[in-house]
C-alpha cells in the first residue's frame, strides 16, 4: 500500500502534467525525459519486467509498489500500471517519502 503522501505527490505531479503515462512512457524513458518510474506490484510479469530493464538501462530509479486502483485514483484515471515522473523535483521527493 502507498503513503499517502507519494499518493499526493503524484496528484500534485499530475496537475503539473509532470507525468508520463502509456506508450508514452516508454519513448520518454529511452529520451531519458523522466526521472523516476513507479510499477504497480499488481502489473503483469512482462510489464515489470520491459520496463525495469529498460530503466536499468537508462539509468532510471524505479520502484515496484502500490496496486493499480492507488496509481490510477492519485493521478485521476483509469487503469494506470505505470507512470513516470519528469520533474527531477518530485522525483526526489517521492523517493524520499519511500526511503530512497
Amino acid at each position: 500500500m502507498l503513503k499517502n503522501d507519494v499518493l499526493s505527490m503524484l496528484g500534485l505531479a499530475m496537475r503539473a502534467r509532470k507525468i508520463s503515462q502509456g506508450e508514452v512512457l516508454y519513448n520518454d524513458i529511452r529520451h531519458r525525459r523522466v526521472f523516476l518510474v513507479i510499477i504497480s506490484s499488481e502489473a503483469s510479469d512482462n510489464t515489470k519486467k520491459k520496463l525495469s530493464d529498460k530503466c536499468t538501462y537508462y539509468h532510471i530509479d524505479y520502484h515496484i509498489i502500490g496496486s493499480i486502483e492507488e496509481i490510477s485514483k492519485a493521478i485521476g484515471k483509469e487503469n494506470r500500471v505505470a507512470v513516470g515522473i519528469k520533474d527531477r523535483g518530485f522525483a526526489d521527493s517521492i523517493k524520499s517519502k519511500l526511503g530512497g
